[in-house]
């Protein structure tokens, strides 16, 4: 009767196994990493060509491919939207029965095949060629019915696939992914592609939120400390606790921001005669500021790059009047922080 025994945990393993392990992943990697160098190294005129095509159309980009090559289809399809580009997927074998009709003029195909031999295929490229519609493909055969078919050929250069048989794609699909990558960002440079269109695409998640604008979250009106530069400290200090930040903004007679008193310009000044002095006696001038349209990214990276951190911003208008105030609490409840 067979035994069940409990799986080998990692503290038990033998040695010699894991430097097994270790070496033919970064034997992977290395072999992946140098098919990278050599697609970087091939790039010419027909990646400029593509580009081009992808950046002319009037319509969306059709990404297909068979197989593993059709993963990666789905991925670059998901990175073209994602950066501005109308795209998506259609397996070339539901193509055939149907999905063709998805496919229109004004439209671009990017399709996807090691060999550039992949059958499935056969009845999109014959759609495209029969309606003038616009074909890219990559392919690693310059010779093949794919590559002769397409406006544009894209030819991943001779590697070796990183598996020991030299068969499952490895190396292959990792240039394919990286080229659409290329493509992608290729594309998105020369539309000029913001940040502010990539928050358009990805209202979700941290990186949504990182995407956010400063005036976004801040806080504005009636809520922002502020004093005037001659105000005594003992009515700073009532505003200091009544607005619920732990500082005050000083302005000078035109309105505009000088300097700020927070808790630790208070510890610094304690004394018997605190509360006479004026805010201008006591603030920190030349305070750290930012603008309304800033990315909150950017008021989370002003507040942590210092050696000692600081909790908030004012925001600051063209004239260097404050609109308002950003808190590190208002980055945590956005999920930014």
């Amino acid at each position: 009767m067979a035994i069940d025994r409990p799986p080998m945990s990692n503290a038990n393993r033998p040695v010699n196994v894991e430097a097994s392990d270790i070496a033919v992943g970064r034997a992977v990697l290395a072999s992946e990493q140098a098919g990278i160098e050599l697609l970087a190294a091939s790039l010419n005129g027909d990646f400029t060509a593509a580009v081009s095509l992808l950046s002319a159309t009037t319509g969306r980009v059709v990404v297909s491919g068979m197989g593993k090559s059709g993963h990666i289809a789905n991925k670059i399809a998901a990175t073209l939207a994602s950066t501005g580009t109308p795209a998506f997927f259609v397996h070339p074998a539901e193509a055939s029965h149907g999905d063709l009709g998805m496919v229109v003029p004004g439209d671009v195909v990017l399709a996807l095949s090691n060999s550039g031999e992949t059958a499935e295929l056969a009845d999109l490229v014959a759609h495209a060629n029969r309606f003038g519609i616009g074909l890219i493909a990559i392919t690693s055969r310059p010779n093949s019915t794919l590559a002769k078919a397409a406006n544009v050929a894209l030819i991943l250069p001779e590697a070796p696939e990183a598996c020991p048989n030299g068969v499952a794609p490895t190396t292959s699909t990792t240039m394919q992914l990286a080229l659409g990558d290329a493509l992608a960002v290729a594309l998105l440079t020369r539309r000029g592609f913001s940040a502010s269109d990539f928050r358009a695409f990805h209202p979700g998640g941290k990186l949504g939120s990182r995407l956010k604008r400063v005036a976004d979250l801040m806080h504005y009106g009636d809520a922002l400390p502020l004093a005037a530069a001659a105000t005594k400290m003992n009515r700073a200090l009532l505003t200091m606790t009544g607005k619920g930040f732990g500082l005050v903004g000083v302005t000078n007679d035109q309105g505009e921001l000088i300097g700020i008193v927070t808790d630790g310009d208070l510890r610094r000044s304690m004394g018997p005669e605190l509360l006479d002095h004026t805010v201008v006696e006591i603030m920190t001038a030349a305070p750290l500021t930012i603008g309304p349209d800033a990315l909150v990214g950017e008021a989370l990276r002003i507040m942590t790059e210092r050696k000692r951190p600081i909790t908030a911003l004012f925001v600051i208008g063209p004239e260097k009047r404050p609109l308002g105030l950003i808190h590190m609490h208002d980055l945590l409840r956005a999920g930014v922080a």
